[in-house]
């Protein structure tokens, strides 16, 4: 019997979209760097993303790219979290490449390219509306005069993150302000800057509209590769595969019970006060997985007369009315996003890779 909990991981569906996104980005003059967070850099996925013609492999964490060069995947590599200053030595021992906006960290990562005889590569991050990382526009030609004149750093590129946290979406206006200042740094600070990374999955829907502006020269894509869409509004990109991931869980307990809990409701495990439903007596199974593996929203059904009731750290329930099901059987979903990133991450859940 396979083991459960289980996600199941379509190495070849994610090496297909990785080239399908390559392909349409080097007609338009713009690189990829292939984004393996979600999957905490697997070296599985990575292999396929390399597979598949990504430029740069990039992860938020130092601890997936270790993973990634000590199973042998060739880089190079960016750290796409804006580093610590207390882990400057890694960065500089573990990523060719990492996203900065901090002038001091700059200078601790030029110190410690130093020190280990190498060359820090650094895009510096342009704050264009998101309000996540970045430098303020009017704030990047300081930075880049300043950050210039550090020993052990090159600077890169100029960049931009968008939809992650304010959901601003990339458009003409804001990539445009990237495009024209990193034009104007070539100008002023004599600096090629063969990077403008124009942001993430959200400017997909631009580059298969034919609209991202000339001048953009990398985006960096995760979602895009894993789940076959884009970022503003999570619509399938034609010609990507939508079905990578699949969880499947085993059913523990079969047994109708009353829709609505017996007794004076107080607040659940994780401090919510729950509302319940009038159903009546249904058929609900129970299944183990738990919130400490997986974000329940993030799961739809695949199975025929399946609803997802809730559940706790551990258990998993929904209904199954109108349907047989047995204690032992296993039920699979389609996991989102969130769902996908926490089910990457929990030790508890066996990951299958397979073409």
């Amino acid at each position: 019997m396979a083991a459960n909990p289980r996600l199941e991981i379509n190495v070849g569906k994610i090496a297909g979209n990785t080239a399908q996104v390559v392909q349409r980005a080097g007609a338009n003059g713009v690189n990829i760097v292939g984004v393996t967070k979600v999957c905490c850099g697997a070296p599985e996925v990575a292999r396929a993303v390399k597979q598949g013609g990504a430029a740069m492999l990039g992860d938020s964490r130092l601890e997936n790219i270790a993973r990634m060069k000590e199973a042998g995947i060739p880089g190079p590599y960016m750290l796409i979290r804006i580093p610590m200053q207390s882990a400057a030595a890694e960065t500089v021992r573990l990523a060719d490449y990492c996203l900065l906006s901090d002038v001091v960290t700059g200078r601790i990562l030029g110190a410690e390219a130093r020190r280990q005889g190498k060359t820090m590569h650094v895009v510096i991050m342009v704050d264009v509306g998101d309000l996540r990382e970045g430098f303020w526009p009017n704030q990047i030609p300081g930075a880049v005069t300043e950050l210039a004149a550090v020993e052990g750093l090159a600077i890169a590129g100029l960049g931009v993150n968008l939809t992650c946290y304010g959901a601003i979406s990339p458009d003409e206006n804001n990539l445009g302000l990237l495009i024209s200042l990193a034009e104007e740094i070539r100008k002023n600070n004599k600096l090629e800057l063969p990077i403008v990374s124009g942001g993430n999955s959200s400017s997909l829907g631009m580059l298969w509209e034919g609209k991202l502006p000339g001048g953009i020269s990398q985006l960096r894509i995760g979602e895009g590769i894993m789940l076959g869409c884009e970022t503003l509004e999570r619509a399938p990109l034609p010609g990507l595969h939508t079905d990578v991931f699949t969880a499947v869980a085993e059913i523990v307990e079969v047994r109708e019970k009353p829709s609505l809990p017996i007794g004076r409701i107080a607040q659940d495990v994780f401090g919510n006060v729950p509302v319940f439903e009038d159903r009546g007596i249904h058929q609900r199974a129970i299944l183990a997985l738990g919130r400490q593996d997986v974000i329940f929203d993030g799961l739809q059904p695949l199975d025929a007369g399946v609803e997802i009731l809730g559940g706790s750290s551990d258990h998993l329930l929904v209904e199954i009315s109108g349907r047989t099901a047995a204690v032992g059987e296993e039920l699979r979903f389609r996991p989102d996003y969130g769902a996908v990133l926490t089910l990457n991450t929990s030790p508890y859940v066996q990951k299958v890779y397979f073409s």
